[in-house]
């Protein structure tokens, strides 16, 4: 039976540990800031702090912190999200220290050297063409666009003119500003000592108090048609609004979800793939936080039949609203209990479970999915269902 441990230490800074009896350790240090916090015109600067904390630190260049995680069988990376920017790696149990020196290393000693700046600037412009060039990437990115005014519906890696603007100057600020103890959650999953990663945080972090900026979110819903050369394929997104993660109700959008697109036994995998072969790729996701929820269907579909597989996935929502029965919640409750246990297998996925949830108020709340999934009811899944506003989105190819 794995144990779970946190603590919010006098500085600020949280300790989460679930422990486990494999040889394995899952690290991550993560700061409560991301592309949420960011105005319109800096926008992308916590995605580059991320990549420039790995160039190097006063005792080890980016050669170093990779070898010193990968030389001992560990793999390491980081990921900026709309309210998070994180850094972990995944090694055997026995360097957990190594895993904590490293990492603590580039979260509190990155040189943001100005050479570096430059070389890693036209890295992420590159990263911005591939989204761009890649129309289901580009659609996922471009739907937030649709959902919320600016600056949260601009785009997290930012845009050519946003990253030109970022210097060394306003990223130093920025980072003193956030990377600091009150702002920072270590999570740890594996085989560890929870009292001996405490005292490496308190000896290791000190009692500065860092600020993190907010922005309001404001949502709105926008349906639009784009067209591109180059392109075989339509791409088609359609997103709504759901209840925020300090909601209950959000756990009925994770019902509507799942029944609606994830997975080859959804309905709208049956009706639009299988029945009527209108489409390979029929997909759902939820992302839903304490500032921000919407659920998504995606369909990769020929030009000539994007309003038909609009007019499928609307109707099929008003079907839900008549037919949905209690049945059919039962078997969709099986089928996300289900996969909330197997997210659980893997150290590395549910390190980033409970970051997740850390983020939304505290992390033992995630042991109580099961229970709030069980719980759901049956009008509350209809009641999302009678879906009044959506935004929509398509990617069509130009002149075919």
């Amino acid at each position: 039976m794995n144990k779970f441990y946190r603590k919010v230490l006098k500085n600020g800074m949280t300790v989460i540990l679930e422990k486990r009896d494999i040889p394995v350790v899952s690290v991550g240090f993560a700061v409560r800031s991301g592309g949420i916090n960011e105005a319109a015109n800096e926008k992308g600067i916590s995605h580059f702090i991320e990549h420039l904390l790995y160039k190097g630190t006063p005792t080890r260049n980016a050669k170093k912190i990779a070898e010193e995680i990968e030389r001992r069988g560990g793999d390491m990376n980081g990921f900026t999200d709309e309210n998070v920017t994180a850094f972990w790696c995944k090694m055997p149990s026995k360097h957990l220290n190594i895993a904590l020196d490293v990492l603590s290393d580039i979260i509190k000693n990155p040189l943001f050297d100005a050479k570096e700046i430059e070389k890693e600037r036209k890295v992420i412009f590159e990263e911005i063409k591939m989204r761009k060039d890649n129309p289901v990437v580009y659609i996922f990115d471009k739907i937030q666009t649709y959902l919320y005014g600016e600056p949260f519906g601009i785009p997290l890696i930012g845009t050519e003119k946003t990253m030109n603007s970022i210097d060394r100057e306003k990223m130093v600020k920025r980072f003193h500003e956030v990377y600091q103890p009150n702002n920072l959650i270590l999570t740890v999953v594996g085989d560890a000592d929870f009292e001996k990663i405490v005292d490496f945080a308190e000896k290791n972090f000190g009692n500065q108090k860092g600020k993190i900026q907010k922005f309001k979110i404001n949502k709105k819903n926008k349906i639009i048609i784009e067209h591109r050369k180059g392109v075989d394929q339509a791409n088609l997104v359609l997103a709504y609004h759901v209840p925020l993660a300090s909601d209950k109700k959000c756990y009925a959008a994770k019902v509507l979800s799942t029944f609606f697109a994830e997975g080859m036994s959804s309905v709208l995998f049956r009706e639009i793939r299988e029945k009527r072969n209108l489409a390979y790729a029929v997909k759902g996701e939820t992302e839903i936080t304490k500032d921000y929820a919407y659920n998504i269907i995606y369909v990769g579909t020929t030009k000539e039949n994007v309003e038909l597989v609009k007019k499928i996935i609307l109707g099929e929502f008003k079907k839900l609203v008549k037919e949905f029965t209690e049945r059919q919640l039962k078997e969709v409750k099986e089928q996300i209990i289900g996969n909330f246990h197997i997210s659980m297998e893997d150290s590395q996925s549910q390190m980033i479970n409970l970051l997740s949830y850390e983020l939304d108020g505290d992390a033992k709340e995630f042991y109580e999915f099961e229970k709030n999934i069980s719980q759901v009811k049956l009008r509350d899944v209809k009641n999302l269902a009678k879906m009044k506003n959506y935004s929509f989105l398509a990617l069509l190819p130009d002149g075919k």
